[in-house]
């Protein structure tokens, strides 16, 4: 039966796909859009082995400003790599299929149909009790900040709301991850005082790299 599904998803898929390269086929000829970041784009199926929908709408986001897709290209991108329980959910979901559903339409009942269920409180202080472990790389630990630190950022439309729930994000992200960096990357990056993640990041692994 499991087998019978995943047959039907695979054939549900490649028609959608097939749908999709034909309509952007007509799109404006000015435009070049990137078909091929497509590939790149991430299932997601809302399990917990997969990554959080704020990560999967924000890389198919991503993905769209490079490749210069079309919302309505978003979408049915979107849709086409669905799987398990969150396909199952599209397909029976009437207000993902009129006619006038478009991206803010299927974002907006995504995030309604899987809502983090912790508070914002809840994230904040798994961020500010975030410890490098042993045997966890500098990387790795900024990987791990990183995905805490998405976690609490606000997910709205007003984009200067949106700048400034993240621009916080960021600033406590980059004090969490300075002041719990183990060993020596974790002294020279606070001698540095950086102020951005990523340059202490590089600065971590950096030293890591040269005590090796």
């Amino acid at each position: 039966m499991a087998h019978t599904q995943l047959q039907q998803e695979l054939e549900e898929s490649k028609l959608e796909f097939q749908r999709l390269r034909k309509r952007m086929s007509l799109g404006a000829p000015t435009i070049h859009k990137d078909l091929s970041l497509i590939s790149l784009v991430q299932r997601w199926s809302a399990s917990e082995s997969t990554n959080s929908l704020e990560e999967f709408i924000s890389t198919l986001e991503a993905f769209a400003r490079i490749g210069r897709w079309e919302k309505e290209d978003t979408l049915e991108i979107a849709t086409l790599k669905l799987e398990g329980s969150a396909r199952l959910f599209y397909q029976g979901c009437t207000e993902l299929h009129m006619r006038n559903a478009s991206w803010n339409t299927f974002k907006e009942v995504f995030r309604k149909r899987y809502k983090e269920v912790h508070t914002d409180q809840y994230h904040y202080a798994r961020l500010q009790m975030a410890r490098q472990g042993k045997n966890e790389s500098p990387q790795e630990f900024a990987d791990r900040c990183m995905a805490l630190a998405q976690k609490i950022t606000c997910q709205v439309d007003d984009p200067v709301a949106h700048g400034v729930h993240r621009e916080h994000a960021e600033r406590m992200l980059l004090a969490s991850y300075v002041a719990d960096l183990i060993g020596v990357s974790g002294k020279q990056v606070r001698y540095a005082s950086p102020v951005l993640v990523e340059e202490a990041k590089r600065i971590a692994v950096s030293v890591q790299e040269a005590e090796r």
